[in-house]
């Protein structure tokens, strides 16, 4: 375990070390989340992984609707359910 320390400004700010900031890919005007459980206090990337990473790698179909994601996993999982029944 590392321990990285930071003054609190007059305005409540902290400079998050660079080691930090690269563990958890934190670049320049990113958004960052506290989340604070049973009295401890986690920094994290706010949004999710998808969110975070939304459109950096093209494809050449256009994005699917939730609907049509959920549609087509529950396809491919009927599919998976037959190919091993019939085993």
């Amino acid at each position: 375990m590392k321990e990285y320390l930071s003054t609190v400004t007059v305005k409540g700010q902290v400079t998050i070390p660079i080691a930090v900031r690269r563990l958890l890919g934190i670049d320049p005007h990113a958004k960052v989340a506290f989340v604070v459980e049973d009295g401890t206090v986690r920094l994290t990337c706010a949004g999710s992984v998808v969110q975070r990473t939304a459109g950096a790698l093209k494809g050449g179909k256009l994005a699917l609707s939730a609907e049509d994601l959920r549609a087509e996993a529950e396809r491919a999982i009927a599919e998976e359910a037959e190919d091993r029944s019939g085993r």
